[in-house]
């Protein structure tokens, strides 16, 4: 049995988020991940009846006989939702944690991706991949995900990136569509990133709390790493240690831009107390009007 709580948390998330797609998203996910119109298929030999505009001049001008291209529809995508759900993700200072974040959003594109026919999988990992949920149409099957997204409690606790990708690998055989949702506390992935983009439209989903990039004046106070359990005291009532926080928060996203940017790869950055619905369709907007000045 499902707890009542869940239940409503999930018929809440169903509610916002497909109103959230109605109002805002209804066209910007097709127009970024759609529109490519017909794929080449073949070459074949010209027929009566096919349309002139169809031959392919450069095979005919070789064999000396007629022969057109031929072009099918494009195909349904698969995306898929690597989630990171290491503890790290159980921090909240606002309304939400970052994982109930990561919940939301993930709801949000997969109602976006079944009201364009395309099928969405699910991945969740920490140090080691926790739950494959393979890729599917439909709302029950996105209400499973979401329900997963909530109420799964991983065993493992830290974070390992590249892992996951490795898995990814292993378990996709054409492109996807890949959202990689994580807080990106960890290290030693940025090689197997590199591959993962090459292969995949890949697009990596910064969760941050405010308080990662500012702290409070409240005094001394304990902070715990939450994968690795480590705890050390800090003096917030201190302004050069705000300040030196402050910085390390700066150059770490930073670093995060510069190495999805040196990698071609899409960022969106989510802050637990933003508006993920804003910043979603400022991201397909931008790429669609990036991508209409590289045609």
């Amino acid at each position: 049995m499902i707890p009542e709580e869940l239940v409503k948390k999930i018929r809440y998330i169903q509610i916002y988020t497909s109103k959230a797609v109605n109002d805002s998203l209804a066209g910007e996910y097709e127009s970024v991940f759609k529109g490519r119109g017909m794929e080449f298929d073949e070459v074949r030999e010209y027929r009566i009846g096919d349309e002139i505009r169809s031959i392919d001049w450069n095979v005919t001008a070789r064999t000396g006989e007629p022969y057109v291209k031929r072009f099918v529809e494009e195909r349904e995508l698969t995306v898929i939702f690597l989630a990171d759900l290491s503890a790290s993700g159980h921090f909240g200072s606002r309304k939400h944690l970052k994982n109930e974040v990561a919940a939301e959003l993930c709801a949000l594109l997969s109602f976006s991706a079944i009201k364009n026919n395309d099928k969405v999988g699910l991945i969740l990992f920490t140090d080691q991949v926790e739950m494959f949920i393979p890729p599917a149409k439909g709302t029950r099957h996105v209400l499973r995900l979401i329900r997963e997204l909530l109420q799964f409690k991983p065993t493992g606790k830290q974070t390992d990136i590249g892992m996951a990708i490795d898995y990814l690998d292993r378990i996709t055989h054409k492109k996807s569509v890949v959202f990689l949702v994580s807080d990106f506390i960890g290290h030693g992935f940025e090689k197997k990133l590199r591959v993962a983009g090459r292969r995949h439209d890949l697009i990596a989903v910064s969760i941050t709390d405010p308080h990662e990039m500012r702290l409070p004046d409240v005094g001394l106070i304990h902070l715990e790493d939450a994968e690795t359990g480590e705890r050390i005291l800090v003096d917030t009532g201190s302004a050069s240690v705000r300040k030196q926080y402050e910085a390390y928060g700066r150059e770490r996203r930073q670093a995060l831009k510069s190495l999805f940017r040196s990698m071609g790869i899409d960022q969106i950055e989510i802050f637990t107390d933003g508006n993920y619905v804003f910043d979603l369709v400022r991201f397909f907007r931008t790429r669609e009007r990036r991508g209409n000045v590289n045609m």
